[in-house]
């Protein structure tokens, strides 16, 4: 099979998730609280982040949520606060986090558009932390299509954004290789059509991925040799 685009998810994906996630958890709990140690912890617990250890639990709403979702869920805990304010809040910290990459991207994401493949990204966060993310990283131009769940397609596991980008390439779905962390990314690419590739660099593990999955990689390192096959 000869597949002519790869859409990524970016957390987790492209950005490995609790290197880089755990640090905007905490901040972002430490800020909310108001050096209130107790009351951080409380919050964290409360959607799934342990905050002594910096991890999450396998069913956090930080992980696969959008941040809308998010600060609807801390908004009873930050009575100070309007779900739109902790929005605002979640997205400001999101853009400033420091990203650690899954695998040496700028060499993978060269290689692939050598091959003449088109590059998306389609997330569950929003659009501008995404492209400051990106803009960290140094990658920002590699890709062709950057979408987040407020992009205007919806978000994962509907498949709005992977046919934006196939159709906005003017690619057929099925020539188009979803990379993702979650089910979330996976459900989303076979309802868009597309081929399904599983990494293991965000939290869930392979038999949670392995069923929506036509593969099931260590890290997006290894698609390349997938795609050779």
């Amino acid at each position: 099979m000869q597949y002519t685009g790869v859409l990524f998810d970016k957390d987790g994906t492209l950005f490995h998730f609790e290197h880089t996630w755990s640090l905007w958890a905490k901040r972002l709990f430490d800020d909310l609280a108001n050096g209130d140690l107790i009351r951080a912890i409380e919050m964290a617990k409360s959607v799934g982040f342990d905050y002594h250890t910096k991890e999450f639990h396998p069913e956090s709403i930080l992980i696969a949520c959008t941040p809308d979702m998010i600060a609807e869920a801390l908004a009873p805990s930050v009575p100070n606060q309007t779900a739109d304010q902790l929005l605002v809040i979640i997205n400001a910290i999101a853009e400033e986090v420091p990203v650690v990459e899954a695998a040496p991207l700028d060499p993978l994401l060269t290689g692939l558009r050598e091959r003449g493949m088109k590059l998306g990204i389609a997330t569950n966060d929003a659009e501008a932390p995404a492209r400051a993310n990106l803009k960290k990283a140094g990658v920002t131009e590699h890709f062709d299509f950057i979408a987040g769940f407020d992009s205007g397609f919806g978000s994962k596991p509907e498949p709005g954004m992977l046919l934006e980008f196939s159709n906005s390439m003017g690619l057929r779905a099925k020539d188009v290789v979803m990379v993702g962390d979650s089910a979330h990314d996976l459900v989303a690419g076979r309802a868009a059509g597309m081929a399904t590739v599983a990494v293991l660099t965000g939290i869930a593990k392979e038999p949670e991925l392995a069923p929506h999955a036509d593969v099931v990689l260590a890290d997006i390192g290894r698609l390349p040799v997938w795609l050779d096959r």
